[in-house]
Formats: structure tokens, C-alpha cells, sequence
């Protein structure tokens, strides 16, 4: 297992003048949830210590929802600040601009390489901007394993189990659950006993093989808030601090993440939806329960759970639900039976969507390379 200081570059060994790479990078749906940070005792420097998650986390890499990232590079000759531009959609974007220039000093220790250039980032989502679909996941993902395209240009000698590693760890330096957007259809991010390789730096994929029944498995996501979150996940992570359930919580993750890793193995549908949903509510339970505490469902969220239990119980098809900190619904059902759960859908559900707006997704792979 890598360390932080495995990842600081050494000096380069090839020069280049200019180039472009271009990268999609996907959302994700976390199935074990992360919620809470913790210290990282091992820390090198005080900027790695952010980010470390206070338990493991599990979550299925989307294909739809995804990043576009366009990463433009020339050699400039003042090396003492960071120089980029930033369009989003095909306009400047400067209010995105201060995120970008404090991830890019994160990552200067290990990355020195940066200074010596100018970008111009230029990125798109596949999904709307404003449809409450965090893309801050899928955006530091694409713009990390852009990054690691030009330290791959640099140092040609550089292994692809590095590459992804490095990416999911400079990732995760942007947004924490940006680790698990880089590479796999299933990705583990935090230490656990039972996953060899397991870290609390960077995502690795499930070691294990996927079980059929989640082959293809499809995530609908009912929009029912469009607007921005209440509460920021920055603020909500650090309510876990001092949290009167705290630690029972993150035993309750590892204990969790033990049966599902078991669950993806067999194939037990049953199993698999009892959990997550007990996950989405355990989630939220931690928020309701924090000082301050505060409540980010919406009405219409519990209409539609309800609607999904009702459903389930009549029909015995086994379509379940996941909430991110947000007020949207993450439908999960097996691709055997999407044509009845996209049916039940239009039927009972599109009522509570605002603008009755979902997005059709589902399990797939990763960052995928645009520039070859």
C-alpha cells in the first residue's frame, strides 16, 4: 500500500513545451457512506491531513452523470504562481475559479511540475448544473487524471496501477468522495480489515468479483430539490466531531461494509437493499441528530420512499433507494427489471420531481481517456 510520500514527484526527467489532454470522469453513489472526517496521524504536511475519512466507504461508479474535462498545458517562464484559466461550458467561469487555485495547492507537494505551466481547463457536465446533482465528485476526478496525463508525459516510465492511485489520491484532495470517480465499477475508499490494499488516501476497487445481479445495475435519480444544500458537506462532516453517535456509527460503516462486500459477492438482493436503505437513513439520522442538527429531505422525499416501500411489498420487485446529504432519491434496481421500476416510476413518482425531472443511470466503470 502506497503512503503520501510515495506520491511527491521527483524532479522530471522529460521536457515538454505544451500539449492537451482530455478526460470524463463519473459521479458516484456511495452505498456505505462516508461522514466524517478524522486526523490523519501519518501526515507529512498540514494540507494532507484533510480529507481522511473517519470510516470506509463503498459506492457504484455511475456512466452517465459525468465530467468533461478539456486540460490545455504551455510552458511559461515565471514558476512562482499557479496560472490557469477555467471555462465551464465554453464561458469563463470565475466564481469556480478559487476552488481550482486551492486544489492546485493541495497537490503543489506533489505535483511541483505545475508551476512550470499555463492552463487553460475547460470542462462541461453531461448532466445539468443545476439539477442538485453534486458535481464537485465527477470535476476534481476528470481534473486529477488530467493532471496525472501530463506527470504520465513527464515520467514515461510510470506504472498504470501508479497513475490511478496517484489520480484517486490528488482527487480525493479536491473532494473526498472524487477518489472513488477515477477507476472501477465498485470502489472502497478508507482502511478496512477485510480489503487488501484498502486506504484511507485513495479508492481501490472492489478486489472481489462483482456478482451477475449487479451486473449493469441502474440508478434513476428523482431531482426533487434543484436548489443548493442547505448545509455544506464540509459543515456536516465536521458535526461528526463530538457527535453523541459518532463512534457507534463508524463501527456500524466497517460492520456494514463487511456484509456488503459479501453481498456483491452472492448476489442476495434482499440483503443488499436492507442495507442501503438503512445506510440513506442512518445518513440523514447523524444530521438530525448533530448540534446544530438540521433536516435536508424535503416532503416529497418521504412521499417517494414510502411509494418505494408500497411498491416493493406489492410487486416483490426488488428496487430500493439511496440518498446522497440532499434531498434527491437514487432509485437502485436490478437492468432485469427496468422496464417495470421505469414504468412505476412515470406512474407513481414523477409527481414529487421538481419540474418532474430524473436522470437515467447506471453502473459504470470510471475515468475514461478522450484524448487517445
Amino acid at each position: 500500500m502506497l503512503s503520501e510520500k510515495d506520491f511527491i514527484a521527483k524532479p522530471t526527467v522529460t521536457e515538454i513545451e505544451n500539449g492537451s489532454f482530455q478526460w470524463s470522469a463519473p459521479s458516484n453513489i456511495a452505498l456505505v457512506k462516508y461522514w466524517g472526517k478524522k486526523e490523519n496521524v501519518h501526515r507529512i504536511n498540514s494540507i494532507t491531513s484533510e480529507q481522511i475519512p473517519a470510516n470506509p466507504s463503498i459506492s457504484f461508479t455511475l456512466d452517465h452523470c459525468k465530467t468533461i474535462t478539456l486540460l490545455d498545458f504551455k510552458k511559461k517562464e515565471n514558476r512562482n504562481n499557479f496560472s490557469f484559466d477555467l471555462l465551464f461550458e465554453g464561458q469563463p467561469k470565475e466564481e469556480f475559479k478559487p476552488k481550482i487555485q486551492k486544489f492546485l495547492e493541495r497537490i503543489a507537494l506533489y505535483c511541483p511540475y505545475l508551476k512550470d505551466y499555463h492552463f487553460t481547463i475547460a470542462t462541461q457536465n453531461t448532466f445539468p448544473h443545476s439539477s442538485g446533482i453534486a458535481s464537485s465528485a465527477s470535476g476534481m476526478a476528470a481534473l486529477a487524471i488530467n493532471i496525472m496525463s501530463l506527470e504520465k508525459a513527464l515520467y514515461p516510465d510510470m506504472t498504470e496501477d501508479f497513475f490511478y492511485q496517484k489520480a484517486s489520491f490528488l482527487a480525493r484532495l479536491g473532494s473526498g468522495s472524487a477518489c472513488r470517480s477515477v477507476k472501477g465499477k465498485v470502489v472502497i475508499w478508507g482502511h478496512h480489515a477485510e480489503i487488501d490494499g484498502s486506504s484511507d488516501i485513495y479508492g481501490v476497487e472492489l478486489p472481489t468479483r462483482l456478482h451477475a445481479n449487479f451486473k449493469n445495475y441502474q440508478d434513476t435519480i428523482l431531482l426533487v430539490d434543484k436548489g443548493e444544500k442547505v448545509v455544506s458537506s464540509t459543515v456536516g462532516h465536521n458535526l461528526m466531531h463530538n457527535h453523541p453517535f459518532a463512534e457507534q456509527r463508524f463501527a456500524q460503516a466497517h460492520n456494514n461494509l463487511s456484509t456488503i462486500k459479501k453481498v456483491l459477492e452472492n448476489g442476495n438482493l434482499t440483503e443488499f437493499i436492507q442495507l442501503v436503505e438503512s445506510e440513506a437513513l442512518t445518513l440523514h439520522a447523524m444530521m438530525m441528530t448533530s448540534l446544530p442538527y438540521f433536516i435536508l429531505m424535503k416532503p416529497n422525499t418521504l412521499e417517494i420512499i414510502n411509494k418505494i416501500w408500497q411498491f416493493r411489498t406489492q410487486t416483490q420487485t426488488p428496487v430500493c433507494f439511496t440518498l446522497d446529504a440532499g434531498a434527491n432519491v437514487h432509485v437502485l434496481y436490478p437492468e432485469n427489471v427496468r422496464e417495470t421500476v421505469l414504468q412505476f416510476i412515470q406512474d407513481e413518482l414523477v409527481g414529487y420531481c421538481q419540474n418532474g425531472q430524473y436522470i437515467c443511470d447506471q453502473i459504470g466503470e470510471g475515468a475514461i481517456n478522450l484524448s487517445v
